[in-house]
């Protein structure tokens, strides 16, 4: 009975933070969609806005090396319930802001709460996971945050049009506190709990018991397989980080076809989620990526970096393909434009075309997360793995951001060459260059992730078989004393 009830707990904790995964990049898919009438409420240009979004993605990341910090020295149910409340009283604080001022400050204080998710859960999870099924779990918690930008933007088109700007906003702030509450029956792991090397020490009822110190931060990120980590997530978030524009594309796209802005609004955001259905093949490659890392320490990394190379020729072919001949009700109504749509996918072949293209660069691309966030685990002892996510999570919103400004500026550029999408589809291609040096990180760290993993296994070995005999003397010097 006992047994049952904790596994309950583990897979109960599991599924929370698996679904807390998707917060930071609901908020980020929020803002796109609703440019256009936040603009027009607060009196602004939409250009300011998109600094309001590269500021929250900026301060999400730099905020989360704090809070993986915090995670390798502290009790992370505790933190992550402080985090969570500050974004959640951030998001209803946007929800009411009157001037751009506000909105751009309460942004960065939802940025400064968010940064707990991914350091903090992604520590968690990590201690939950047994060692040879991390891709595979892993990719589920990754498949979440691609997930929630979908949402985001689905949250934002279908309720924009109906209600005010703020309305998705303060649905997400309500979902928060829900999750707050949810944390009280969590169950945090003890640290290093799924590494093989420890597997006694647990069994013992012993912990592990080293913890983070500041002069270990500049081993962890100077370690050779962490450097191209970092790297990767830099350059393949600068592709993928200006797919936040897709649905903008599919906007000028749907209009070139005649329909207003609001249907435009309404089936993009449809469109959106439903092109991002090759990302549940994640779970999939996540699994193969298990596979290949049980023969060799350097097999996930070579396995992931054909798929992140393959995705680029997808994403570019997909961009540049035209939806002529799109038929769509012209009365806004949700629930018709998105029966047409699924019509459309199988009797217009353009609109076949474009769904087999991104079902085929979103599965390649679904490749990359779970195999990346598997490989940072394997390379790091567990009380550094908190702080080195974070360092790449910094990273990653780095490439993202620049990502972003950079699609800003070729557009800025192509708008005077191009009208319509054009100028919108060229930018997004140009960005995904950005993906053969990511994959080349991939190709460049085989070799020291063998080194490094070696290393890790090796240590836990050691500290296990002192851990052990320490707990050994303590016992005997206490029956003496009895």
């Amino acid at each position: 009975m006992y047994l049952k009830s904790k596994v309950s707990k583990t897979y109960f904790t599991i599924a929370v933070f698996i679904a807390l995964a998707a917060f930071d990049n609901i908020i980020i898919g929020l803002f796109p969609p609703l440019f256009k009438y936040i603009a027009q409420d607060l009196n602004v240009g939409i250009s300011k806005l998109g600094i309001v979004s590269a500021v929250n993605i900026l301060f999400t990341a730099v905020s989360s090396v704090y809070w993986g910090y915090l995670s390798g020295k502290f009790k992370r149910k505790r933190l992550i319930m402080i985090g969570t409340l500050i974004w959640v009283v951030s998001v209803f604080l946007t929800a009411i802001s009157k001037s751009y001022f506000q909105l751009l400050l309460f942004q960065i204080f939802t940025g400064i709460g968010l940064g707990c998710i991914a350091s903090i859960g992604f520590s968690i999870l990590t201690d939950y996971i047994h060692y040879e099924k991390r891709g595979m779990v892993l990719s589920l918690w990754g498949m979440a945050q691609g997930l929630g930008g979908i949402i985001g933007s689905l949250l934002a088109s279908l309720t924009a049009t109906s209600h005010s700007w703020r309305w998705p906003f303060e649905i997400v702030g309500f979902i928060g506190f829900l999750l707050i509450f949810l944390y009280f029956f969590v169950e945090e792991p003890s640290r290093g709990q799924s590494d093989p090397e420890l597997k006694e020490l647990v069994k013992k009822g012993q912990s592990y018991t080293y913890l983070i110190e500041t002069k270990h931060i500049t081993s962890i990120l100077w370690k050779k397989s962490n450097v191209f980590l970092f790297l990767q997530a830099f350059f393949m978030n600068i592709a993928t980080g200006s797919l936040i524009w897709i649905p903008t594309l599919f906007i000028f796209k749907i209009q070139q076809q005649g329909y207003s802005v609001e249907t435009a609004m309404i089936a993009s955001g449809y469109l959106y989620a439903i092109f991002q259905i090759g990302g549940m093949t994640s779970v999939y490659f996540g699994h193969l990526g298990d596979r290949f890392q049980k023969k060799s320490y350097k097999g996930r990394a070579l396995f992931t970096s054909i798929f992140v190379i393959l995705t680029m020729p997808f994403y570019i072919w997909m961009f540049n393909t035209p939806m002529d001949n799109l038929k769509l009700p012209s009365d806004s109504n949700a629930i018709f434009i998105f029966v047409q749509l699924i019509k459309q996918i199988f009797i217009n072949p353009w609109m076949a075309l474009l769904f087999v293209l991104s079902l085929a660069a979103s599965a390649a691309q679904s490749a990359n997360t779970p195999n990346w966030l598997a490989l940072i685990t394997d390379v790091n002892l567990p009380e550094h793995r908190g702080t080195a996510f974070s360092v790449a999570n910094l990273f990653n919103s780095l490439g993202r951001t620049i990502g972003n400004l950079g699609f800003g500026i070729l557009l800025g550029i192509l708008s005077n060459h191009y009208q319509g999408p054009n100028g919108y589809a060229i930018s997004l291609s140009v960005l995904q260059i950005f993906l053969i040096p990511s994959a080349l990180c991939y190709f460049l760290m085989a070799k020291k992730n063998m080194s490094d993993i070696h290393h890790v296994k090796e240590t836990l070995r050691q500290r296990s078989n002192e851990l052990e005999v320490s707990h050994e003397k303590n016992v005997s010097k206490r029956s003496k004393i009895y």
